[in-house]
């Protein structure tokens, strides 16, 4: 089974390269988030034509998420929204169960700066994510999103550059640990343990060419399920040409 996530900043001017990722790898499962679409707006048809069927928790011009199954799964159970978020018009959490594996889409507030309202309310995001987590579920679960966090220096491309900044703070990767503990595991660093591998790069100043990136779009498995990972990659072909996303795709491949 293929999963990928992806933060495609905006839908609506994504939609000719998400149909293109459907078509050249046919995933069974996609995280979407930052999808800003109204409900009434989002790409329900285009979507099906292309042999998925999606649950979606839009807020319309800000964040929004998805999950798209391929039309030979089954795609059920369907639950917007995290208990405990503290903004919860934002769309940031959709939750779905797809052949029994419950699976997660999650677009963790940006923070913007340390000391904020905006980061007390990331903190908060990541509190109720992981009390969420932590619940007894019955089945595999694998969370897949952006968690605007850096799990560890090795994921920034210059560890000086952040200090004093949101996404690298003890704070932030701390609560990424309590996630953790839930009992999931990055499934990048099972296949990855020491390599870098970024997920975004700003937009400015050639940040992509120059290699000026970070580690932020994550894919979290069950423990359960961390020894099927046969491959955890990132598309960066997907960053480049047409109207790209500032994030690249995160594709998880499970054996068996």
């Amino acid at each position: 089974m293929l999963l990928v996530t992806w933060n495609v900043n905006s839908l609506k001017v994504r939609l000719p390269r998400v149909l293109e990722l459907l078509a050249e790898h046919r995933p069974g499962v996609v995280c979407l988030q930052e999808t800003k679409v109204t409900p009434e707006a989002f790409p329900h048809d285009e979507l099906l034509e292309a042999g998925y069927q999606a649950v979606e928790h839009s807020g319309g011009r800000w964040a929004g998420v998805a999950i798209l199954a391929r039309e030979d799964l089954e795609l059920g159970e369907a639950s917007p929204g995290l208990p405990g978020e503290p903004h919860a018009e934002d769309a940031r959490w959709i939750e779905a169960v797809v052949e029994g594996v419950r699976v997660v889409s999650v677009y963790v507030p940006n923070g913007r700066e340390v000391g904020s309202e905006s980061f007390s309310a990331k903190l908060a995001f990541l509190d109720a994510a992981a009390a969420r987590l932590a619940e007894p579920r019955g089945e595999a679960a694998i969370v897949g999103g952006d968690f605007n966090i850096a799990p560890a220096d090795e994921d920034v491309y210059d560890p000086a550059a952040f200090v004093g900044s949101t996404h690298v703070t003890p704070q932030e990767r701390a609560r990424l640990q309590t996630v953790l503990a839930s009992g999931l595991v990055d499934a990048y660093r099972v296949r990855h343990p020491s390599e870098v591998g970024f997920t975004w790069w700003d937009y400015r100043q050639g940040h992509f060419h120059r290699k000026l990136g970070m580690r932020i779009d994550l894919v979290l498995v069950s423990e359960e399920l961390s020894e099927r990972v046969a491959e955890c990659g990132i598309n960066r072909n997907y960053r480049k040409g047409p109207k790209p996303s500032d994030h690249a795709p995160l594709l998880l491949e499970l054996s068996g």
